[in-house]
């Protein structure tokens, strides 16, 4: 029996089991600790590796048992669960958090500090709060739908059902008024402390740099950006924008087997709170792209000196500075390299040209490609946008790939600019194209 090198704790509300185990995997110890003694027995163990499952207090324990000079991992419980041998009890779970940290490909969960938490502490509060907001709106519509009074959906109409209520002139018996009323001044009450608790979200996101940067990306906002920097884990741990989209739970389910691809609906794993206010946020952004249609922020900026008139609506990159990732000095560096369309995006162009009345009809070569068009696209820009925070990856920028998506007054519009883009050169043609929004991001 060696000496102990990593510690499987499983921890809990008053009693901990700890199972100790040497280089080699084999048991040293096994010890059912109380909640008093947990620390002076840790500081008694030469320092090692201590292993925990990441659910509740597990955080605290990791800042503890790290000052007393051990590593702590954090193991996502279902990451856990494989290694428990048929029974589940605290031993057989402690065994199994032991087995699962001497992995070498497990993944682990960095340890929060006490500031992260306590952003997280003012997000989940006000999440709570709004749904105690919720139920009281959802119950103040289904009672006074019993009498008839019903209200359009949106927090913004429930006034009209609050009125109905303290008019003493209406039909409402006695009873329910003073009920209704009850939870109307509940529903007061969760009004003005959301908005403490907003001011206050709002104040902290000021001040940290990354929620500031968060907040520039269209339909992030305080709310949002706190939520990312309270909950999400470092950057440093994902190794690009797949990733933590994977971790959010957005990518699909894969059923695949003997070589053959299956893939399902997203897997709903990771994060659901900020999973459904990024989702919030990106409905925010198109509903008001539709309503309103697309226009260019006075804040954009143009990607690159090297652009020639593409605009991008990102304004700085979000990636921080000495991690992997493009920014703008470096894109600027980017020198515009050859490319050449491939059939399906010929096609497109094609469709286009011909769905357009009063196209000329150019001069084709070989196979079918239009020589003209072949030149004014013969440059791909390539730049990077904000999303470098997530992919490492370049972005290209190809003409009119997605031009059947657009509206037909867009179209049109379009339509003419290619008209212009087929008369010039290969470069002008393509500065026409992007300067008249026909381009789109392509993979």
């Amino acid at each position: 029996m060696g000496e102990v090198t990593t510690i499987g704790l499983d921890i809990a509300k008053s009693v901990f089991q700890a199972h100790g185990a040497d280089a080699a995997g084999s048991v040293v110890f096994r010890k059912k600790l109380g909640r008093g003694r947990l620390l002076a027995f840790f500081a008694a163990q030469p320092p090692c590796v201590v292993a925990m499952e990441a659910c509740a207090g597990a955080h605290h324990w990791g800042r503890e048992l790290t000052g007393l000079g051990h590593s702590v991992r954090l193991i996502p419980p279902a990451y856990v669960k494989p290694f428990v041998k048929r029974q589940k009890n605290d031993e057989a779970d402690a065994e199994a958090i032991c087995e699962a940290a001497q992995r070498p490909t497990m993944r682990f969960v960095p340890v929060k500090s006490e500031e992260q938490q306590a952003n997280g502490v003012v997000f989940r509060a006000r999440d709570l709060l709004v749904r105690q907001r919720t139920q009281l709106m959802n119950g103040l519509r289904g009672h006074l739908a019993e009498y008839g009074y019903v209200a359009p959906k949106g927090v913004m109409h429930v006034e009209r059902l609050i009125a109905v209520v303290e008019d003493p002139a209406g039909e409402l018996p006695t009873a329910a008024r003073t009920s209704l009323q009850a939870m109307i001044r509940m529903l007061d009450q969760l009004q003005v402390e959301i908005a403490k608790l907003d001011t206050e979200i709002a104040s902290r996101a000021k001040q940290d740099p990354t929620a500031r940067r968060l907040m520039t990306i269209p339909g992030i906002g305080p709310v949002t950006a706190a939520a990312m920097t309270a909950l999400a884990p470092s950057p440093e741990a994902f190794r690009s924008g797949r990733d933590f989209a994977a971790w959010l739970g957005l990518t699909p389910g894969q059923r695949s087997t003997g070589g053959k691809q299956k893939l399902g609906q997203i897997t709903r794993m990771g994060e659901r709170t900020l999973r459904r206010l990024l989702i919030l946020g990106a409905a925010a952004v198109i509903k008001q792209a539709l309503l309103k249609g697309r226009r260019r922020d006075p804040g954009w900026r143009r990607c690159s000196p090297a652009s020639h008139g593409c605009w991008s609506s990102w304004r700085w990159p979000t990636r921080p500075r000495g991690s992997s990732g493009r920014s703008w000095r470096e894109a600027a560096s980017i020198e515009l390299r050859r490319w050449r369309p491939d059939r399906r995006q010929l096609q497109r162009r094609r469709s286009v040209g011909r769905a357009t009345e009063g196209m000329a009809h150019s001069r084709r070569d070989g196979i079918g490609k239009t020589r003209d068009f072949h030149r004014a696209s013969s440059t791909r820009r390539v730049i990077w946008t904000r999303s470098a925070n997530s992919h490492t990856g370049q972005r290209h920028f190809g003409g009119a790939s997605q031009a059947g998506q657009m509206a037909a007054s867009d179209r049109a519009h379009s339509a003419s600019q290619i008209r212009l883009a087929l008369k010039g050169a290969s470069t002008d043609g393509s500065r026409t194209l992007l300067k008249a929004g026909t381009v789109h991001a392509t993979r």
